[in-house]
């Protein structure tokens, strides 16, 4: 079947250097990658990935925390830091950039 119809998409310019990085170690164009895409989206009638806001584990979750909970976290990391344990910043900041 001849490829005949033409999208123009705006896209962050950083997103779609990284997804051609990967694309092109998996062999693919971004068209063919896009394509693919959209064949899923008929066969599966939807989105073909699941689309939800990540959940954040129970744990780091201040949301659901109770009171109690959230003061005994803050005062065991009060604690670690009295003591000299834990990150620096710079350190933190450092694991976390992507």
């Amino acid at each position: 079947m001849q490829k005949s119809a033409t999208l123009n998409l705006r896209v962050d310019p950083e997103v779609k250097s990284s997804a051609e990085t990967v694309l092109s170690q998996l062999g693919l164009s971004m068209s063919t990658a896009v394509d693919m895409f959209l064949r899923q989206v008929s066969l599966t009638g939807g989105i073909p990935f699941k689309v939800s806001l990540p959940e954040a584990p129970r744990q780091l979750d201040v949301d659901r925390m109770t009171d109690a909970e959230l003061i005994s976290k803050l005062n065991a990391g009060l604690a670690q830091l009295d003591a000299g344990e834990g990150l620096s910043l710079d350190d933190a900041v450092e694991m976390l950039a992507i």
